[in-house]
């Protein structure tokens, strides 16, 4: 998950719900506008076509993990800005607890679902709850600043870290620079739950 990116800001199956691809097409053309960017411009700037960029923001198609996380770097923000909305939280607990009930949630394209497990005012430090539909891949490799850790929960993970390519059981954990083209898939034929760290913040 190449340039430095930041959040200028202080869906996973089954439960994400059309609402979320909603606020992730809205938030897109909000931010995009913000910057005072055509389609056509951020097209240039991410790589992505007109027309894919056009239908994430109609709702009409989920972006992959390697779109957003395109999107997210031309627009200067971390992909965790397209999670929400944010949760009705205790004055108290808001930049210390996730409850169960609080997290919000990112579905991707292709059977991807990250559930944010820290608070968003946590930049030093982010964990995730993904959870890989059988045969889904990140397909491309990408690269962010920083590193990442994780540990196995359920299923197989296959792990792409620069040309080492790694095959990974329930209860296997690992880690590596976020800097290395990194990507993985699920070859299995149930769903793979992984626990991910990555610091800072930067995804």
């Amino acid at each position: 998950m190449t340039a430095s990116i930041h959040d200028p800001h202080s869906p996973r199956q089954g439960i994400s719900t059309d609402s979320g691809h909603l606020q992730i097409g809205e938030k897109l053309r909000q931010l995009r506008k913000r910057h005072g960017l055509t389609l056509a411009a951020l097209a240039g700037r991410s790589g992505l076509s007109i027309a894919h960029i056009s239908l994430i923001e109609r709702n009409l198609a989920q972006p992959s993990i390697n779109a957003l996380v395109a999107l997210a770097q031309s627009l200067e923000v971390t992909v965790q800005w397209f999670f929400g909305p944010d949760p009705q939280q205790i004055a108290d607990e808001a930049d210390f607890i996730v409850r169960k009930q609080q997290r919000t949630s990112l579905e991707y394209e292709g059977g991807f679902t990250d559930q944010l497990l820290t608070p968003r005012s946590n930049r030093q430090l982010e964990m995730l709850y993904c959870r890989i539909a059988p045969g889904s891949s990140s397909e491309e490799s990408y690269t962010h600043e920083g590193a990442e850790a994780g540990l196995l929960l359920k299923g197989e993970l296959e792990l792409w870290v620069g040309n080492r390519h790694f095959h990974l059981e329930e209860g296997d954990s690992f880690s590596f620079s976020s800097q290395e083209p990194h990507r993985y898939r699920n070859p299995g034929k149930q769903e793979t739950e992984v626990i991910w760290v990555i610091t800072p913040s930067t995804y």
